[in-house]
């Protein structure tokens, strides 16, 4: 069973500059806070099917999940899903056009793969809900 979380706000800038941000995935360690590094592997726009290194905090160390854009359209959706042994994650982020500014919604699922990750789901829906407020906290600070 997939833990979920979706998380809606409404930001008082254009929806090209917002989508701008989170496109330049080496900005992702600024707004995400257990990001350390988001980065593309290979040259070139962002495009579905490109593969993405993640590292991000865990505790006082560091873990690494590989990456995928699944779906990409130009100032409006970045979906990227990401994979390690314990858990599959799909973070989809869209901005669409809102009265004088944009209206971004963060959706996150995560599949634990493990009994183990399975037994830590209730732990981890918590944390995630923070997790993603706090994310969109700071998107919102970068941008206004």
């Amino acid at each position: 069973m997939a833990i979920a979380f979706t998380h809606v706000q409404e930001l008082p800038v254009p929806p090209a500059r917002v989508f701008a941000l989170i496109d330049d995935l080496p900005q992702t360690s600024r707004w995400l806070p257990p990001c350390v590094l988001l980065e593309k592997v290979g040259p070139g726009p962002n495009a579905p099917g490109d593969r993405l290194r993640y590292v991000y905090k865990q505790g006082r160390t560091q873990a690494e999940m590989a990456g995928t854009i699944v779906a990409r359209r130009q100032d409006a959706q970045l979906h990227a899903r990401y994979e390690d042994r314990m858990f599959i994650v799909d973070v989809d982020l869209r901005v669409a056009p809102s009265g004088t500014g944009a209206q971004v919604t963060h959706a996150i699922s995560m599949e634990p793969r493990t009994w183990f990750g399975r037994l830590l789901a209730p732990l981890i829906r918590m944390g995630l809900r923070k997790q993603t407020t706090d994310a969109a906290r700071n998107l919102a600070s970068l941008l206004t």
